[in-house]
């Protein structure tokens, strides 16, 4: 499978196919690799291309790759591996392009360079991990249904879930070496606010002035800035999470970083209890994922669409998500698979049984293709379901 057909995978009409996802290649066949992995719930193995990567000598690879797996982490809610991740990504790159090169996310407003913003990711700012549900409760009183916002999960319809689509993509050569697979950060620049600092790459396959879907140093300041959104947004830091979204739609307005910056919109808006906010900025992803015709974003916003109309009260919830299970079943997208059943099971009252033991037997197969400390956390976090019901 060629980097064309790893591409049409990632973004295109057919997420689906039967041949086997190659794990060797170019480092942007990789990425792209552990991007269709990821999708596919098949996480420990996205993990396996993607840690080398992101221990790479080029920065935006390094980058990329980061944002991918904490993406990944937390479609199991591993918000806080997440949030160190995604401070990785972002100092691997910078702020240029991204607003200005200092902003407030603390509680008291104060500024933060970059090194402020890695400090978002390792969690010297102070967040309290304890008030990680605080985001959950919000968001489920504002769907309407318990087991609505559990289907979401946070896992599924969260921003930050991006599930697979929050995937980026690396140009230039790793550094070789394999490592063992874990979430502590080893950068390997210097990054300052007006951008990455390295050595030119002699095995660089070269980087597009601007890639057609946001893989690039404006779409890796993005996929960073809205990963660090979802992470304080879990963390019940709802101004922060706004705040980095903001900035986010400052470094990347193109289609992809469009559709993620709607799913986090809306789940900033569910999550501060202001579920008929939430519509519009769902809306907007749908509208534009399908004007790309991006399978694997259809599903997903389709998802987070639905749940937004049905915490508003408004119609064509079970449409969109009934619609969204029926996708992900038939191309085999099983980090979506597992979340729209769930939340299909409340809206679709005559096939809820059916609908829920899919739900969870998808997620058991899920977890048995996840690395063991991300599986634990995955049993111990309040937004995947692993329990009976």
């Amino acid at each position: 499978m060629d980097e064309e057909a790893l591409t049409a995978l990632a973004f295109g009409s057919d997420a689906g196919s039967s041949d086997p996802i190659p794990r060797d290649g170019s480092p942007r066949q990789r990425l792209l690799a552990a991007i269709v992995l990821g999708a596919r719930g098949r996480y420990a193995a996205a993990a396996d291309l993607l840690d080398p990567l992101r221990r790479g000598r080029d920065p935006l690879t390094a980058s990329l790759a980061a944002s991918t797996l904490a993406s990944h982490r937390r479609q199991l809610g591993a918000h806080v591996l997440a949030r160190k991740l995604d401070g990785e990504a972002l100092l691997a790159v910078g702020l240029r392009g991204a607003g200005e090169h200092r902003t407030g996310v603390a509680g008291d407003g104060s500024g933060l360079t970059v090194g402020g913003w890695a400090a978002v990711g390792s969690g010297s700012l102070g967040v309290n991990p304890g008030r990680a549900g605080a985001g959950a409760v919000s968001a489920a009183g504002g769907a309407g249904s318990g087991r609505a916002a559990a289907g979401l999960g946070r896992a599924g319809a969260g921003a930050g879930s991006a599930a697979a689509g929050a995937g980026s993509d690396g140009t230039a050569a790793d550094s070789g070496r394999t490592g063992s697979r874990t979430d502590s950060p080893r950068l390997k620049t210097t990054a300052s606010p007006g951008g990455p600092r390295s050595a030119a790459n002699p095995g660089s396959l070269g980087v597009p002035a601007e890639d057609p879907h946001g893989l690039d140093l404006p779409g890796a300041r993005a996929d960073a800035l809205l990963g660090l959104a979802a992470d304080n947004l879990a963390l019940g830091r709802i101004s922060a999470a706004r705040r980095l979204a903001v900035r986010a739609a400052q470094a990347d307005r193109r289609w992809r970083a469009t559709v993620r910056g709607g799913w986090v919109g809306a789940e900033i808006e569910l999550a501060d209890g202001q579920p008929e906010a939430a519509v519009a900025p769902a809306r907007l992803a749908y509208e534009t994922a399908v004007a790309r015709n991006a399978r694997r974003h259809i599903v997903k916003s389709g998802i987070v669409l639905g749940v937004a109309l049905l915490a508003a009260g408004q119609e064509g919830a079970r449409e969109l998500v009934v619609a969204a299970a029926v996708d992900a079943e038939k191309y085999e997208l099983d980090s979506l698979n597992w979340v729209a059943a769930r939340v299909a099971a409340d809206l679709d009252h005559d096939r809820a049984e059916e609908y829920r033991f899919r739900s969870r037997q998808v997620l058991h197969a899920v977890l048995r293709h996840a690395d063991p400390c991300v599986m634990r956390i995955a049993h111990e976090s309040p937004w995947v379901p692993v329990g009976p019901g």
